[in-house]
């Protein structure tokens, strides 16, 4: 395989299009504008109903994530309630069964997928409302009164393009739009915060056959089936372009077709608040904008560090304003920021971001985040942030990757996968960079191993309402990771 050719084929091909997964969870609500006669919608439904899982559920097959599962389920079950079909009525009475084992693996999950806690209890209410599920369930019910406490806490009581909440805005119900901002809620293009199932709901209940919100979809449908988000522009080439100046095997073909793509997020930076995950969405976040920075920096752009300090807390860095728990993923990509800029350990906001990780520390050994279902790709982002800063806080997590190989190389927390594989090699390339010891037969089966498993289909392992995969964004580590390997 030449990993040259193979990511320069990869940085011609990102661009305006997307390669991400497609959302159960997401496609149940656009089935809803059946209602409405919509195409679109009948052809969600038809698409539910060729991919409801062997045990009855809706959701990623692999890994077997309890509140993805629970919330796909639901908003599938809900959709298909109504529509009076006898098939129907028989994949319900499947999903009913795989409803009650789901919730009851619910604290198997290492982390709750985004906006769990606000869009189950709605999804619940509405399933007992058509007749979808038997009963409704106490741990449901209970998670009610932490939604009404997160509403009550918006900034001016209403939902609007201004507040995260936007992004699961599905979650108030029909039966309370009068939360909606409406003057305030649209971005541009007609999304609602580029989710699809807040769009939808939006279209379905707020203004029913609204062109904007339903030519938005139907731009991003596939089959009918939509992605949890779209595009993930920003994001797909930031990652991307992390991992190949992480190989540092920038040669000038590979930095000629770079440069549309740095112009790109150049154009999208905005000073002093950084960047937003997708283009021209109007929320900014920390995460996208500390890797962005430190891609747009590296590659020779200048770019403000006040955008990246915008995002600063009293003993971390915050991702979104009203986060419930912060993100440790966010913080380990400020910290690379702060490094690539100079910043070394004397620096306050480093010393911040180190006391942070050494507080947040599972066993002492790795670092679970919410926006991804495997502590690998955490662990491995902290040990490629750290090394040469603090090797005393990674000693035990480069034990811990050691020790979790799996005997034919690869690494896997539910089962083994090229995605997290590369994340340990690449961690591990990082480590021996900065003078660490790496066993030369650990890399080299794992390069083997990964060698074999470098093409898509990748199983989703990123953490939005359901389990994604961007499928660019693994696959640039992949290659990253091979890149790296060479130098063993």
């Amino acid at each position: 395989m030449d990993l040259h050719r193979s990511f320069c084929d990869l940085l011609q091909e990102i661009g305006p299009g997307q390669r991400i997964t497609r959302s159960p969870y997401d496609t149940a609500w656009v089935a809803r504008l059946a209602d409405l006669g919509e195409p679109l919608g009948y052809e969600a439904l038809d698409w539910l109903r060729e991919n409801q899982l062997a045990d009855g559920s809706w959701g990623s097959l692999e890994p077997r994530y309890y509140h993805d599962r629970l919330v796909c389920t639901l908003a599938a079950m809900i959709v298909l309630a109504k529509t009076g079909d006898p098939a129907d009525q028989k994949r319900l009475n499947r999903a009913q069964m795989a409803l009650e084992t789901t919730i009851r693996g619910l604290g198997a999950d290492p982390v709750e997928t985004i906006g769990f806690e606000m869009i189950a209890p709605t999804l619940s209410a509405e399933a007992d409302a058509v007749g979808a599920i038997a009963k409704r369930d106490a741990t449901l019910e209970r998670l009610t009164r932490y939604r009404e406490a997160k509403l009550a806490a918006l900034p001016t009581g209403m939902v609007n393009r201004y507040v995260t909440v936007a992004f699961s805005a599905e979650m108030i119900g029909a039966d309370r739009l009068y939360l909606l901002d409406l003057e305030n809620l649209q971005e541009a293009n007609g999304s609602v915060a580029y989710s699809p199932a807040a769009t939808a709901f939006f279209a379905i209940y707020v203004e029913p056959g609204h062109s904007r919100a339903i030519e938005f979809l139907r731009l991003i449908a596939n089959e009918g089936a939509v992605p949890y988000t779209a595009p993930i522009d920003v994001f797909e080439l930031g990652w991307t372009l992390w991992n190949l100046d992480l190989a540092g095997c920038l040669d000038g073909e590979l930095k000629g077709l770079c440069q549309r793509h740095l112009d790109f997020l150049e154009e999208q930076w905005i000073p002093g608040k950084g960047i937003p995950a997708v283009s021209n969405l109007t929320l900014t976040d920390g995460d996208t904008t500390a890797v962005i920075h430190h891609v747009l920096t590296s590659y020779g752009r200048r770019v403000d560090l006040e955008g990246v300090l915008h995002y600063e807390e009293g003993n971390h860095f915050r991702c979104f304003g009203l986060e419930a728990n912060p993100s440790i993923s966010t913080n380990i990509h400020v910290l690379t920021a702060l490094r690539r800029v100079g910043r070394g350990r004397e620096d306050a906001r480093v010393q911040k971001i180190l006391s942070f990780l050494e507080a947040t520390q599972t066993l002492r050994m790795f670092w679970f985040d919410k926006w991804h279902a495997s502590p690998y790709y955490t662990t491995a982002h902290a040990v490629i942030a750290c090394a040469g800063l603090r090797n005393d806080l990674l000693q035990d997590a480069v034990y811990w990757m050691l020790t979790t190989q799996n005997r034919n190389g690869s690494w896997g927390y539910y089962m083994p996968t090229a995605e997290e594989t590369a994340y340990c090699l690449q961690a591990l390339i990082a480590w021996k960079r900065q003078g660490g010891d790496v066993p030369v037969a650990a890399v080299k089966m794992a390069t083997s191993w990964l060698r074999g498993h470098t093409d898509p289909p990748y199983p989703p392992l990123w953490v939005g309402k359901s389990l994604y995969c961007p499928v660019w964004v693994v696959r640039s580590a992949v290659l990253s990771a091979l890149m790296m390997a060479q130098e063993v």
